[in-house]
């Protein structure tokens, strides 16, 4: 029986401590999902506090000589040249990265790293207070103060063309402004193009979806699809939190919350199957590489299309109502009896513009996102002020989707990610949209049964696909490298945009007019 290769005594010395760092940003993980959870309103600044430490120690680790010298004979950190002569291409890969990651913290002093810390998690507190009271100048001061910060840190970062591609590339690598630009602008077109059509024929009727739903209910029925889904149990959790996440620290704990809507029933389902695709990524990351970037995501697209993915793809098909609709009618007797599984499918794929990003439809989501990129790059070139911010936000729903909010709260308020210092992040939603369409094309040609056995209730074969593909993989790909070694062609959006004319063609019986 054949044997593996030892692994080199070098790579072993820089995972041990890597992993070392990695246990860090682990905890502070959990105090984040604490704060967004259970830990009471007074803890606040003791919270700040400590994640300010935690993110210094964790610096510290990886930037200090020992890493450093460890790394260095594994590969030239000036050049990028492998130097080490035993490692095996998945090590080889993962030196890559950790080159990469080393010179991205090392361009960070320790000091901004702590402040920035400290900042975020004192302004999501003030966030969640300003949307709470639809009280926009209450969050301003500290959305000013971490706009200065994010410009910092792309000076510190470097760019050639525009600071925002400094703060892109922490979330989506390789990746530039100029190239979302040039995805996102056809796009747009696409999709305001297919959107007046459907706003010019016979509006789908979802009225049956609203009303008062048992909360314990909604939670438990929550549960029950990500356990179908294959997201264990014994690794994760399901809570409710303001703003719905995943956090992950570990493969064996990788949390999620939900967000229980007033009055729509199957919010809290899109939420569960989104934030579970997210889940199931980290506890399919391989756990024997934890602390190296063999058990870390691609970037924060692919991530989002692990989302996207169940919360879509598989969530708003007719095969996963044709299943989950007489679980629906149980959980909530009397609400569904006469309810057949095309009307439902029908009233879940409704399209309508609205206000909100995490309660819009599958055709105008990405325009909320398209909004929220170009107002970040105003924000970080300076061409847009923190206090002309509202006004500019209404504006564009205007243009975009022919709406304008009431309130802050429903406007520039509603997303946390800014509180948190998420410049470069909002992007990589629509590029899962884009990913998980193109990583589709792999699937459905695997598994040209794939709906009939959804209609049946399996989605466990579609988990392990998903591992097979993307999870085990951790970084040793990148994005563009991954979707045309599943799908064997190289990325592009057509994929995405052709479903959505197909399904919602379909949908509100567009061929017919």
């Amino acid at each position: 029986m054949p044997t593996k290769d030892p692994i080199p005594k070098d790579y072993v010395n820089v995972h041990a401590l890597s992993r070392h760092a990695r246990i860090l940003g682990g905890i502070s993980s959990l105090l984040e999902w604490d704060q967004e959870t259970y830990m009471p309103p007074a803890g606040a600044s003791n919270r700040a506090e400590q994640l300010k430490t935690l993110a210094g120690m964790t610096h510290k680790e990886r930037t200090s000589k020992k890493f450093a010298n460890a790394l260095a004979r594994l590969i030239d950190l000036k050049s990028g040249k492998i130097v080490s002569k035993n490692l095996s291409p998945e090590q080889q890969a993962a030196a890559r990265v950790w080159r990469r990651d080393y010179l991205h913290d090392t361009a960070l002093p320790r000091n901004f790293v702590e402040q920035f810390a400290k900042l975020s998690s004192q302004a999501q507190l003030a966030w969640r207070e300003a949307k709470k009271n639809n009280a926009f100048q209450h969050f301003a001061p500290f959305l000013d103060k971490i706009v200065s910060m994010c410009r910092k840190k792309a000076d510190y970062l470097g760019y050639s063309h525009h600071p925002y591609d400094a703060l892109l590339d922490l979330y989506e690598p390789e990746t530039t402004s100029k190239e979302i630009s040039m995805l996102f602008n056809p796009l747009r077109k696409e999709i305001v193009s297919l959107l007046k059509k459907i706003t010019s024929t016979k509006q789908v009727d979802d009225r049956f979806l609203f009303g008062k739903f048992d909360q314990e209910k909604q939670l438990e029925l929550g549960r029950r699809i990500l356990e179908d889904m294959g997201y264990d149990m014994a690794k994760g959790r399901l809570d409710i939190s303001t703003h719905p996440f995943s956090s992950a620290s570990h493969p064996s704990d990788s949390r999620v919350t939900t967000r229980i809507h007033p009055t729509s029933v199957i919010s809290n389902i899109s939420v569960v199957l989104h934030e579970g695709g997210h889940g199931m990524y980290e506890m399919g990351l391989p756990e024997e590489h934890y602390g190296s970037p063999l058990a870390e995501a691609i970037s924060y697209g692919i991530h989002e299309s692990q989302s996207r993915w169940w919360e879509t793809r598989i969530g708003q098909s007719k095969p996963f109502w044709q299943h989950y609709l007489p679980l629906l009618q149980k959980a909530f007797k009397g609400k569904f009896d006469s309810l057949t599984p095309d009307a439902l499918y029908r009233a879940v794929n409704k399209v309508e513009p609205s206000l909100i990003r995490v309660e819009a439809d599958e055709v105008t989501y990405s325009l909320h996102v398209i909004l929220r990129f170009e107002l970040e790059m105003g924000l970080i070139d300076g061409s847009l002020r923190i206090r002309d911010l509202p006004e500019a936000w209404n504006a564009k729903m205007q243009d975009m989707l022919g709406i304008t909010p009431q309130t802050n709260s429903e406007g520039c308020l509603q997303d946390i990610h800014w509180s948190m210092g998420g410049f470069g992040y909002f992007p990589t939603y629509t590029l899962g949209n884009l990913y998980a369409s193109h990583l589709f094309k792999g699937f459905a040609k695997e598994h040209p049964d794939w709906e009939k056995r959804v209609a049946k209730g399996e989605l466990l074969f579609i988990k392990n696909w998903l591992h097979d593909n993307v999870y085990r993989h951790g970084r040793r790909y990148t994005a563009q490298e991954l979707l045309k070694k599943v799908t064997g062609s190289a990325f592009t959006s057509a994929p995405f945009t052709e479903y959505l004319n197909k399904k919602y063609q379909e949908v509100y019986k567009l061929t017919q007019r």
